[in-house]
């Protein structure tokens, strides 16, 4: 009777728990989470693209966003402390250049604390230096490929899935259930949506869990939706962000009564 829940960070923590030990635990809630795949590595796709700062063309170079709007985890009708949606216009606050680039002022080698310095920290064998080996030059942006490989093998959920779905797929029935916003403030809406992809072709068996992309009046959710009420209403981020656990506790519970090997004792369940 365990199972995994967590947002942003703690969303890919959770999915990657039960991907990496899938009978260890009996389901994962991952909210938000950071790239489950790296085909979308944000707006960037690790494995075919050249370069992590620019659209690359044979007539312009086009900068890639890496963020758009403004996390909605906190927002309030000006003037009020009244919580309020996102308004998720699309606008670009900052592309994967400049974010990248404040990473390298703040601390070389990967030493900036921050969001890309992170991930590549977790995702990245070490170096001779003694340091996460690079997935791409920070001053210009050019991938290295040899190091995208590495991740690919060892972190890209998505990909783990799909070519070991013959032993993970009977393992993993029923215990995958992913939320994001439908505008992720930082593009973390694309990864989850190629994995999506891959589910829900899923065969012998079939992955049945769900994937839920979320919206709001016909507006995407910005960062960090955790899906909805358990009618199915929506509410602002801001206020779903603190009922982690009265959403996903019940759900565990029932997946817990639902799997119980017979005998049992299922007393724990009638409180």
């Amino acid at each position: 009777a365990r199972a995994l829940m967590g947002g942003s960070t703690g969303g890919w923590e959770a999915l990657a728990g039960q991907v990496m030990y899938p009978s260890s635990f009996n389901g994962a809630y991952a909210a938000c989470p950071d790239p489950v795949g790296f085909s979308s590595y944000a707006t960037v796709d690790i494995y075919s693209d050249d370069n992590a700062y620019v659209y690359s063309s044979p007539f312009k170079q086009t900068k890639r966003p890496g963020m758009r709007d403004h996390y909605s985890g906190t927002n309030v009708v000006a003037g009020t402390s009244k919580v309020a949606y996102g308004h998720p216009y699309g606008q670009t606050t900052a592309t994967v250049e400049e974010m990248n680039h404040r990473e390298l002022v703040l601390g070389p080698k990967s030493r900036s604390c921050g969001q890309w310095d992170i991930w590549e920290a977790v995702f990245s064998p070490r170096c001779d230096d003694g340091y996460p080996c690079r997935i791409w030059d920070k001053d210009t942006g050019v991938i290295n490929k040899t190091v995208a490989k590495y991740w690919q093998q060892n972190y890209d959920l998505t990909h783990i899935l799909k070519t070991k779905w013959d032993t993970l797929g009977p393992l993993l029935q029923n215990k995958l259930h992913v939320f994001v916003g439908g505008s992720d403030t930082f593009f973390l809406t694309n990864a989850v949506m190629d994995l999506q992809d891959f589910l829900e072709k899923t065969e012998a068996p079939y992955y049945n869990g769900t994937v839920t992309i979320g919206t709001h009046d016909g507006r995407g959710f910005e960062h960090c939706f955790n899906g909805y009420q358990h009618d199915g209403t929506a509410i602002p981020n801001a206020i779903s962000r603190n009922l982690y656990l009265q959403k996903f506790l019940p759900q565990m519970a029932l997946r817990f009564a639902q799997s119980a090997p017979e005998g049992s004792n299922m007393e724990w369940h009638s409180y």
